[in-house]
């Protein structure tokens, strides 16, 4: 990559998917959710996003707009998103809705992130939606049509979002694969790169997006933010032992035993299997673990290998306390 921008040139924000600690309760997950966005506000992180995701163990945004509203609603002047909200799950018209009302509450704050995936298995996808005639070459025409309720009224629409009209939310594409990064450049979108679990693309997403950009009257030019996986603590030991939590957490994915956030353990050794540690690891392959100098010099170079305009920092630890320093040495690091 050619880019030479620097550490503190970029912007940093948040990724949150409300994890559920085990032996805490849901209502635990909200309030370290409002907790760490007010900290992170405070350490200058650009955005706070939240993920919507469906029948899962151990996470809990699943009702991803009312969870922006309570974030935006107990801060100030950190935006407040969804990082993303699943469109094939939902008619166009309301998410319109609830994000043109987030827009009104919380004016010049509220960003809408899309994804193409249903964020869930088949059976709940349809709990979700009932009607299974969509799919996926439906989801350009629902982007567009997404974003036109959040235009100015013409005064003869027969279907309109109130009060969406004239908000202008400001929309993004996420992807995990090239699809999106194609969908975005050609529709002049800001772009966001899920590096944080699936970095197999991450690089020929980023060039495609950014070879295709068309300018368009929402971005001259193309932006780009990826997720990360960062694990900071205050020595390398025990940022390495911080981190069993999230290998637990990718574990029992590959195994399908998705569980709550569980506390980290001495040494994974004896619990995952090698093509397991491997699979795991392969998935983590952009993580950044260490201490702060280990944290400064891995962003640095992620930030060289992708030319990232922003990274979205995703850090899920057992223990809140934990959780909150990690975001602070990341956030020390960005400014020294």
């Amino acid at each position: 990559m050619s880019d030479t921008k620097k550490l503190s040139e970029i912007q940093l924000s948040v990724l949150d998917l409300a994890p559920i600690i085990d032996g805490k309760s849901v209502a635990d997950s909200f309030h370290n959710t409002l907790d760490l966005a007010q900290h992170t506000e405070k350490w200058g992180y650009n955005r706070y996003w939240l993920a919507e995701h469906h029948n899962l163990d151990g996470i809990a945004s699943s009702a991803t707009s009312v969870l922006i509203g309570y974030v935006a609603g107990g801060t100030k002047t950190i935006r407040v998103g969804s990082g993303g909200v699943m469109l094939p799950n939902h008619a166009p018209l309301v998410i319109a809705e609830q994000f043109g009302t987030l827009a009104h509450l919380y004016p010049g704050r509220i960003d809408l992130g899309l994804g193409r995936a249903p964020g869930t298995d088949r059976l709940t996808m349809h709990a979700l939606r009932r009607d299974m005639q969509g799919n996926e070459n439906d989801f350009p025409e629902n982007v567009r049509e997404l974003i036109g309720y959040f235009a100015k009224s013409h005064g003869h629409e027969r279907v309109r979002a109130i009060p969406a009209m004239g908000t202008e939310v400001p929309v993004w594409l996420l992807g995990s694969s090239l699809y999106s990064a194609q969908l975005a450049a050609v529709m002049g979108l800001p772009y966001s790169f899920a590096g944080h679990f699936a970095p197999e693309q991450m690089e020929e997403a980023i060039h495609i997006y950014r070879s295709g950009f068309q300018a368009s009257r929402y971005l001259k030019k193309p932006y780009v933010m990826v997720g990360l996986q960062v694990v900071a603590a205050d020595t390398t030991e025990q940022a390495q032992r911080l981190a069993t939590t999230l290998y637990l957490r990718f574990l029992g994915i590959i195994r399908n035993q998705r569980v709550n956030l569980l506390p980290p353990v001495s040494s994974m050794e004896q619990i995952w299997r090698p093509g397991e540690k491997e699979i795991v690891l392969s998935k983590l392959s952009n993580a950044i673990i260490g201490d702060k100098h280990e944290v400064k010099a891995g962003l640095e170079r992620f930030i060289q290998r992708t030319g990232a305009d922003e990274v979205m920092i995703l850090s899920d630890m057992y223990d809140h306390a934990d959780r909150l320093r990690s975001f602070e040495l990341t956030a020390e690091v960005w400014k020294s």
